[in-house]
């Protein structure tokens, strides 16, 4: 018997996001995943390495990579309309712990505990945290990608993720922001080593 996981996994590169909004570049989920774990591993790393503190990086990059993998089943909700009221939020939460499951019958059962903390992850361990703070990073950085391009359609976003990031008082996302966030303005021949 064949199981479909990682068939259901390839699919996430023709789940497109940002479907409310004229886009320069189309994205999918799968590559904000990607894009995603990178960043979530380095706030763990930030976290560890300039705080002191004691996140998990691959933890935290692993909750990344899964952490859309629903969307094969659901698609991409907007986040204006899964978050427009509290009954609405709650039916889609349903909607995507439901497909969690789903998505973990379709690994084999001496797998499936290996791949369950990764689709259904602990929502309340600071690894889960520093992810989802990635996830507004990497909304953020496509703002920054669309308004370079001239594309204004973003400028309400990019203040509005800009302001949730840094109300949420996390270090490593400052320190990101910081360190990083300037060079994503730059054209390929303006950054380091390349002018």
């Amino acid at each position: 018997m064949g199981y479909d996981f990682f068939a259901f996994m390839d699919r996430m590169k023709y789940i497109k996001r940002w479907q409310l909004m004229r886009s320069v570049r189309d994205e999918n989920i799968m590559e904000h995943s990607q894009q995603v774990a990178m960043l979530a591993h380095a706030l763990a790393v930030i976290n560890n390495k300039i705080y002191g503190g004691t996140a998990d990086p691959a933890k935290a990059a692993l909750y990344a990579v899964y952490h859309e993998c629903s969307e094969v089943m659901t698609g991409d909700m907007p986040t204006p309309i899964k978050y427009f009221n509290k009954s609405i939020l709650g039916a889609y939460k349903d909607l995507e712990d439901e497909a969690c499951n789903k998505l973990l019958g379709t690994i084999p059962p001496e797998l499936r505990g290996e791949f369950e903390p990764c689709i259904k992850p602990d929502t309340a361990c600071y690894e889960y945290s520093l992810m989802k703070a990635a996830d507004r990073l990497a909304a953020y950085v496509k703002c920054l990608e669309e308004l370079r391009c001239g594309n204004k359609e973003f400028a309400k976003a990019e203040k509005s993720i800009k302001k949730d990031l840094l109300s949420r008082k996390m270090p490593e996302v400052e320190y990101f922001f910081q360190t990083f966030i300037e060079s994503f303005d730059l054209s390929l021949d303006e950054l380091d080593g390349l002018a």
